[in-house]
């Protein structure tokens, strides 16, 4: 057996609505599928979430429900840290201090803050404006090797090695550069009904353009029956055929087959047949999910002492980190 340490991965989400299927398929399934090899911190990222107005009681039960449904698809809170980005207070002291470390011109280039600004001009916050800080602070306080991205988050982590070089080349060896961490398998899952565009759980105007991983099975299978299609016929791969593309990806990913193997199920099928067995088999692979779901979210006492003793699991490891920047700052010391 190998005494070589497994190395850390970072990942975390926000506790804003009930994933989709296309996170589940995106993120959410690799990150069960990392256990094996990672030392790993899954995180609900509430303090990210307040940047976009919430309702205290409603962010409060989706961030249970979050831990919930990390639980349901198989993330150990045993062997692992599962815990609530609020609870561990070295995440809003590090931003802080990495906010002074962190250029306007650097900010001024994320992408991400000019699309939210646009879809929230009357709340243009400056939490949402230096939301890669915090970000970057939650990827640094772990001494993180590795993290997760997709495409929308790839300049997030970008500008993390560059605050954390910074601080380095400044300090010495501090923080860990982290790695992007690209997943051997994971879909890129599209909207049902507007299959040029990523699946969004903030989907809002068209609910049938998404699948929520807690949609009732008859639902499911109903938004999958209403997926666009085109005039062709043919089940096939194409640029030109994005929908069909999008349900044959949405298959392969639920049912581990490769593309040849789906195209060649559906070889002579019509679209309505094709659409209900791409349905059929999301809801047989979201059933077992669904049903330990419910059984985590009953058990609220279990579900809030994952919580708690994720939270000292992640202040411990925290906690060093930032001693150790506060030192390099010139925070006083105490013994």
């Amino acid at each position: 057996m190998s005494s070589e340490k497994k190395k850390v991965i970072y990942s975390a989400m926000q506790p804003s609505g009930v994933p989709s299927l296309g996170n589940y398929l995106g993120a959410l399934k690799n990150w069960k599928n990392l256990q094996e090899e990672y030392n790993c911190l899954f995180g609900v990222a509430n303090m990210h979430a307040i940047t976009v107005r919430q309702d205290p009681t409603e962010l409060r039960q989706r961030t249970r429900d979050l831990v919930s449904l990390f639980l349901a698809i198989g993330l150990d809170p045993e062997e692992h840290i599962i815990y609530v980005q609020s609870d561990v207070r070295a995440h809003a002291e590090i931003a802080w201090i990495l906010n002074c470390f962190t250029y306007m011109g650097e900010l001024n280039r994320m992408t991400q803050f000019k699309d939210k600004a646009a879809k929230h001009a009357d709340n243009i916050n400056a939490g949402l404006y230096t939301y890669p800080v915090l970000m970057a602070g939650d990827i640094l306080l772990y001494q993180s090797d590795l993290v997760p991205v997709g495409a929308d988050q790839k300049q997030h982590l970008e500008i993390c090695r560059d605050i954390a070089g910074r601080f380095n080349s400044i300090y010495g060896d501090v923080f860990k550069v982290p790695e992007p961490y690209i997943p051997k398998v994971g879909a890129r899952i599209m909207g049902l009904q507007n299959p040029e565009r990523k699946m969004s759980k903030s989907e809002s105007d068209n609910l049938n353009n998404v699948v929520y991983i807690l949609d009732e099975p008859n639902v499911i299978a109903n938004k999958i029956k209403r997926a666009v299609t085109d005039s062709d016929t043919e089940i096939r791969y194409g640029e030109d055929k994005p929908g069909i593309s999008n349900l044959l990806n949405i298959y392969c990913s639920v049912t581990d087959k490769t593309p040849d193997e789906a195209v060649n199920d559906f070889k002579g099928c019509g679209y309505g047949e094709f659409k209900k067995s791409v349905g059929d088999a999301v809801v047989e692979h979201m059933r077992p999910i669904q049903e330990k779901f419910k059984e985590y979210s009953a058990d609220r006492a279990y579900v809030e002492r994952v919580m708690q003793n994720g939270a000292e699991k992640a202040s411990y490891i925290a906690n060093k980190t930032l001693n150790k920047v506060k030192k390099k700052v010139g925070y006083p010391i105490y013994k």
